[in-house]
């Protein structure tokens, strides 16, 4: 079998990220020249004109003109936060380098933090990975199916009437060949208006949409050509090399959810889960500048308070 070399490729070793970012200083440079990568802007005024000073260590600018203070923090997703920034930058690193997912649980015994510290860092981030990927659009060939996350409680209903079973929507763009480009995934119920939803905001034309024939994908037949394929069941429906590139994105999506996860709220918190795969997959064609890119997207995010992360 010959060398996959996207998944062979030269990545950001730990020693690399140790160089660029094992200093606090590093990371407070790299993060403000993400943020304002044309010079300080006051966040209230726009002004460019300012004075620096250090509180409690922190960098702080005065605008010359509204007299705002900032921290290179305030602002953003990382606001208000009492750990170092090179345990942030760590756990962007761990998050955006592993092939598969990283728990809360092994981020804590990484970043030495509590649980719950560790598990508002992670959601932090996937929340950040979901609003970059939010406005993500998919053209060409689409490949489309139908999936879920979690699996049947003990004594509870079986197949797709299991109360854990979460669905989603997978849908990957590939090349005219069928080799994978660029993915993405919605929780969603297998509804003919989700679908129709799903495809007005994530489809975009030209479009050939290439489906199993599951009557809600009918409601895709608007947003460009619609080719059906019905496949029935069993094990040689996942084989048919109109759907190798689909399969093969939500085999590798499962085994990684499974063989990391062990106690998840997919019914809540599925979309975070399913933005960090898509994340780390639309952008696997270069691993070297893929924490960089996600230093950029945290620096403009929101805050996001602990009520938030943890209800929404």
């Amino acid at each position: 079998m010959p060398m996959n070399r996207v998944q062979f490729q030269r990545g950001l070793s730990m020693p690399e990220f140790l160089c660029q970012y094992g200093m606090d200083a590093r990371c407070e440079a790299a993060l403000t020249a993400a943020r304002w990568p044309n010079g300080f802007a006051c966040p209230r005024c726009a002004g460019p004109a300012s004075c620096t000073f250090r509180r409690e260590g922190r960098l702080y600018w005065q605008c010359a003109s509204c007299r705002h203070q900032c921290s290179v923090i305030s602002g953003t997703i990382f606001e208000a936060t009492k750990l170092p920034l090179t345990l942030w930058f760590l756990a962007m690193h761990l998050l955006t380098q592993a092939k598969n997912n990283v728990s809360a649980l092994e981020l804590k015994r990484h970043l030495g933090v509590s649980y719950p510290t560790a598990w508002l860092v992670k959601h932090k981030l996937m929340e950040v990975m979901r609003l970059r990927e939010g406005s993500r659009q998919l053209t060409g060939r689409v490949e489309i199916d139908d999936a879920y996350l979690g699996g049947e409680r003990s004594g509870g209903k079986t197949g797709r009437g299991s109360e854990n079973k979460v669905p989603f929507i997978a849908a990957v763009q590939t090349t005219e060949d069928g080799k994978p480009v660029l993915a993405c995934f919605a929780q969603a119920p297998f509804t003919t208006q989700a679908v129709k939803e799903f495809a007005a905001k994530s489809l975009v034309r030209p479009l050939t949409v290439v489906s199993d024939g599951l009557g809600c994908f009918t409601a895709a037949e608007g947003a460009g050509v619609h080719e059906r394929h019905v496949t029935g069941g069993g094990k040689a429906s996942v084989k048919l090399p109109q759907f190798k590139a689909v399969n093969t994105v939500l085999s590798n999506l499962k085994t990684a959810m499974t063989g990391t996860y062990h106690a998840v709220k997919f019914e809540k918190y599925a979309q975070r889960y399913l933005a960090e795969v898509q994340y780390r997959f639309n952008r696997r064609f270069d691993l070297q500048s893929i924490l960089r890119r996600l230093v950029r997207v945290a620096a403009t995010a929101q805050p996001r308070t602990r009520g938030f992360i943890r209800e929404v």
